[in-house]
């Protein structure tokens, strides 16, 4: 059977698509009660007499039977399992008035589930049905790494980060972590055992790993285990055991790995500045109710800075701004600071307003575009500017404002980079090169959106009170 590749999101139980009322799926035949859970990667329709070439493994097979026999019934369904399709589906019209026999007692001997169709139940509605149940899979994923993510950023800001990274991730798991020493050791250990005898096989796993790389697993009694070696030059080893796999679990147990290589790297020099970076990276991406145990109550400035006689290590501006949060994607530099922010020679600076924790990701953002304009302008030092009580926008009320300024660009909201480029041309009195490199892309490009925005928004952006209008409703965004 092919190994069915990996797919971009979640899988579907075949259990969660049965009890979907909407799609009336039933159950006819081939899944027994000692059959593992079936998982749905995907959907394909064929009426081919035999699909196995355009099956990739995993896929909820549809089919209306156009060219099944009784016959043919038994090779048709042995050449589906083959394939490695997870289910067959079988629509009961046009062809068929009812699942014939023969696919029946084929599917429950070959041991492949299959589905009866009802008619009322278009193919088409059982894939969307498919993709939304992946859709709320994918949203469960990515909210659960993201409150991991906040969680083990939270404890690796703590006085005892090692200890609370580890509990965080055997709570996140929900089963034991244990950092190993060089020699096998057991040096830390936390959370509860998921199997009987996985902590000793866990601890025999984590032997076989060889750091600073490498990783491990196997399963013991249900459970799995993963050794992982960590990369702070140590030869320190993380062992993780869990009952059972959640989707954005390797995810979860990579991000603690980062973590613990950072903290358990000898603080100094290039490692401190790892470790910083990190802690950075993490900060700005954390919720309102994460950032302020971990900063403090601030108020904080976040700053984007390009040049330098070292671009690609902010940590002499990070010292000059009095903070050492700083880390660097080869191009710009952030910085989280809670002192006064000035010009500093060879540097570039965008500045944000001052911020509480709460407000760190907003404040990010303007030190971005910030930092875009003073590119652009060629100025030393750009800060974000809100708009204030003595602008026009006050002389409407807030709730009416904004409300115009929805209605006004509606037909490009949804297009973040046609928003922010007409919003970086108009801060830029329309001028098309300076508004490319603010934006880094081609002269080209930003003539080709400015113009799509005037379409959309069928207005003339050569008139000053269109772009005057524009503006106030960009700004009241």
């Amino acid at each position: 059977m092919p190994e069915p590749s990996a797919p971009p999101t979640p899988p579907v139980p075949l259990a969660a698509l049965l009890a979907d009322g909407a799609l009336g799926l039933r159950l006819v035949a081939g899944l027994a009660d000692d059959q593992p859970p079936v998982d749905i990667h995907w959907v394909h329709t064929s009426e081919m007499a035999d699909p196995y070439p355009y099956l990739l493994g995993g896929e909820l097979l549809l089919t209306a039977g156009v060219q099944l026999t009784d016959a043919h019934a038994d090779t048709y369904v042995r050449r589906v399992v083959e394939a490695g399709a997870a289910a067959l589906g079988f629509g009961v019209a046009p062809v068929y008035d009812a699942v014939p026999d023969s696919l029946v007692e084929a599917c429950g001997r070959h041991r492949l589930p299959l589905l009866e169709i009802p008619r009322r139940t278009p193919f088409t509605t059982v894939a969307r049905g498919v993709w939304r149940l992946m859709a709320e899979a994918r949203h469960r994923e990515l909210r659960r790494v993201t409150e991991a993510q906040q969680g083990l950023a939270a404890a690796a800001a703590r006085p005892d980060p090692v200890p609370a990274v580890l509990r965080q991730l055997a709570v996140r798991l929900g089963g034991r972590a244990v950092l190993f020493a060089p020699d096998g050791a057991q040096l830390l250990t936390t959370g509860r055992d998921p199997a009987p005898g996985s902590r000793t096989a866990l601890a025999r796993l984590a032997r076989v790993v060889n750091p600073p790389h490498g990783t491990a697993t196997d399963t013991v009694g249900g459970a799995r285990l993963a050794a992982y070696a960590l990369g702070g030059g140590q030869g320190l080893v993380l062992g993780v055991a869990a009952s059972g796999r959640e989707a954005g679990d390797h995810t979860v147990t990579g991000i603690a790995v980062v973590l613990l290589s950072l903290l358990t790297a000898p603080h100094q020099g290039a490692a401190e500045a790892a470790r910083s970076a990190a802690l950075v990276r993490l900060l700005l991406g954390a919720t309102p109710a994460d950032a302020a145990p971990l900063l403090g109550p601030g108020p904080w400035t976040v700053v984007h800075a390009h040049g330098g006689d070292t671009p690609f290590a902010p940590s002499a501006l990070a010292a000059a701004l009095g903070s050492a949060l700083a880390e660097s994607d080869g191009t710009t530099a952030r910085v989280l600071t809670d002192r006064p922010v000035t010009a500093q020679p060879g540097w570039t600076l965008g500045v944000s307003e001052p911020a509480a924790p709460a407000d760190l990701v907003e404040a990010d953002t303007q030190a971005r575009r910030a930092l875009r304009h003073a590119r652009a302008t060629r100025a030393t030092l750009v800060r974000h500017r809100a708009p204030g009580p003595d602008t026009l926008t006050a002389l409407l009320p807030p709730e009416e404002a904004s409300a115009h300024a929805r209605a006004l660009l509606s037909p490009i909201a949804d297009s973040p980079a046609l928003t922010e480029t007409l919003r970086t041309w108009l801060s830029l009195h329309g001028s098309w090169d300076r508004t490319a490199v603010a934006l880094s892309v081609h002269r080209n490009t930003v003539r080709q959106r400015v113009a799509r925005c005037a379409t959309l928004l069928e207005t003339d952006l050569d008139e000053a009170d269109v772009r005057m209008e524009l503006w106030f409703a960009l700004r009241r965004l």
